[in-house]
């Protein structure tokens, strides 16, 4: 799913079947994209309902805008990427395709510092970083993820979502919704929280939020520094729930997770051989990248290289981030 992208451009939409199409969009011989690294933090496991790749090459997104729900198709034609969208959120998506596949993104402002970073960065040009314009459907699958495994917050994911959303408009892969809205998370029954598997602090969490979901949707239009301090004023929301998020809403490169049981040591094995580094360790071993701090750990991830386990698994409560 490679292809090239340019730098921000007004797009042009056209009705047609349905839905809308985007023109696609010119390219240049510099600007490398590859969908499956770009759009691959947005996707929540592999069975995520609101996210699916087709073996055609198209990646599908299913979003609540402000304007309503929406279905996005992406796909790379000839070099160039080519959307299609349905829905009331359709417009909307359109409109801001090309934050998503971020071209307002500066690949050319980071520098390695590190062999291995420089060898994965070689291998992965089109890397891009996303910028979707919507909190909530980052934040709360963030909030999800606290102190559990991954595996556990995907599952509760996608049975809230399937539950509680609505299918997704148009002609998007059978099983795809697009999330609940703001007023529906909030009114989810206690109960119904227990048989997703979520626990009373991250479901208290997710509704807080949901209750000024339009004052976190704000976030998405200030620097990456001012929407991590306006999530972090509701309460269940930390550093690492803030970055995750923030990393995808506002397309921040330079907004390293902090508070994360295994990134330390990943980023201090890679670097310098250390796994047992801590947060204040991982971020003087990224202080050469200041600026592009994030994508420099995204590269240190896509390297492969991490510690060897030398010990059991941890459990959900060994983890602690939020």
């Amino acid at each position: 799913m490679a292809g090239r992208f340019p730098p921000p451009t007004t797009p042009t939409r056209t009705t047609v079947r349905g839905g809308h199409t985007h023109a696609p969009v010119a390219v240049t011989d510099d600007t490398p994209l590859d969908l499956g690294l770009t759009l691959g933090p947005l996707r929540r496991g592999p069975a995520d309902p609101t996210f699916r790749a087709t073996p055609d090459g198209s990646v599908w997104r299913a979003s609540r805008t402000p304007d309503g729900p929406g279905t996005l198709r992406v796909r790379i034609r000839e070099g160039r990427a080519a959307a299609e969208a349905w829905g009331p959120g359709a417009p909307w998506l359109l409109d801001r395709l090309p934050g998503l596949l971020g071209a307002e993104d500066d690949p050319a402002a980071f520098v390695p510092r590190h062999k291995l970073v420089l060898a994965t960065h070689r291998r992965r040009p089109g890397l891009r970083l996303t910028r979707t314009g919507l909190v909530l459907e980052s934040l709360i699958p963030s909030v999800l993820e606290q102190k559990v495994t991954a595996d556990e917050a995907y599952r509760s994911w996608r049975v809230l979502v399937r539950k509680y959303g609505e299918p997704a408009p148009g002609p998007a892969p059978e099983g795809m919704h697009v999330m609940p809205d703001a007023r529906t998370w909030a009114m989810i029954p206690s109960w119904e929280w227990h048989r997703a598997n979520v626990d009373g602090k991250r479901s208290a969490t997710i509704v807080r939020a949901a209750q000024v979901a339009a004052r976190l949707e704000e976030a998405a239009h200030m620097t990456p520094p001012a929407a991590r301090e306006r999530l972090e004023l509701v309460p269940g929301i930390g550093p690492w729930t803030s970055a995750e998020t923030v990393q995808r809403s506002n397309g921040a490169p330079d907004e390293v997770t902090t508070g994360d049981l295994h990134l330390p040591g990943i980023v201090g094995w890679a670097l310098v051989g250390d796994r047992t580094t801590d947060d204040p360790a991982m971020l003087d071993l990224l202080a050469p990248y200041a600026g592009q701090r994030h994508r420099a750990a995204r590269l240190i991830l896509l390297s492969g290289r991490v510690p060897p386990r030398r010990a059991p698994r941890m459990t959900p409560g060994d983890i602690t981030r939020i």
